[in-house]
């Protein structure tokens, strides 16, 4: 029997869903995270700072009314993701969609930078990529869906300057989002990536005013400025919902027409 499809703007409604963020206490994270809130879903924070991802989960629960919950994890560790990811199966019942949102940037020249300053942001952003991915499979192929969405970055498509361990980072992203869609599909759990442009969060408040921002980073885009962190919402909500079913292995840039040049 053909499963009735919910018409227009019903199909992104996502009462009833779990989602796991990891990095979702700030930035781009939180913001995701409010997204699929908004739009219904219960949501479960994973940070290092459990404090910090409590009074997250709090505001959420405030501005939204759904239930939320802060658990602490380094993503780098499996065997933490894991265990967090069985507390939050305790606490909420099911988990429907994963969002990779943690991650670092280190930025340099290459013969400044070292060999652990490399590996570090690959760990997190690969590593933890990785890690969350594998911790969430085995509920979402037992429940028969789910949504996997990777962070990945236009410097996963583009290149930049004194930017190789964050580039070589999200580059890594982009492909296990394609090998892992076409591995997760026949389970019907979708696997795709967001690809944000230059977003101001606390991660590049930094260097905002710098030249380099000026001219090669937000002069790069096509509007001509930094994305507001609300912008990021919508591809969320799309690729989590019922909206983005038919969507595997895909890019999703929201870079400001970064890479339309």
């Amino acid at each position: 029997m053909t499963k009735t499809r919910l018409p227009g703007i019903k199909q992104f409604d996502l009462t009833g869903k779990v989602a796991l963020i990891t990095g979702g206490s700030k930035g781009l994270g939180y913001a995701m995270a409010a997204g699929l809130a908004s739009a219904g879903a219960q949501v479960a924070l994973l940070n290092r700072n459990l404090e910090e991802g409590e009074a997250a989960a709090e505001q959420l629960t405030s501005d939204y009314g759904q239930k939320t919950g802060a658990f602490a994890a380094d993503v780098t560790d499996l065997s933490e993701v894991e265990s967090a990811v069985e507390s939050i199966l305790a606490q909420f019942g099911r988990l429907d969609i994963l969002i990779n949102s943690a991650g670092i940037n280190i930025r340099g020249a290459i013969d400044e930078l070292t060999p652990d300053e490399f590996n570090t942001v690959m760990k997190v952003n690969v590593d933890g990529t990785w890690n969350a991915s594998r911790a969430v499979t085995p509920q979402m192929k037992k429940q028969g869906s789910g949504r996997i969405i990777n962070m990945a970055s236009t410097l996963g498509l583009v290149g930049l300057a004194n930017r190789t361990p964050y580039a070589t980072s999200k580059g890594a992203v982009v492909q296990m989002t394609r090998a892992l869609g076409l591995e997760l599909a026949p389970f019907n759990i979708t696997v795709n990536a967001i690809c944000p442009g230059p977003f101001l969060t606390e991660m590049n408040i930094p260097i905002a005013e710098t030249a380099e921002a000026k001219n090669f980073i937000v002069g790069a885009t096509a509007l001509a400025r930094w994305g507001e962190l609300p912008e990021i919402q919508g591809a969320a909500i799309f690729l989590a919902s019922d909206a983005g079913s038919y969507v595997v292995g895909s890019m999703l840039t929201v870079d400001g027409g970064w890479t339309a040049k």
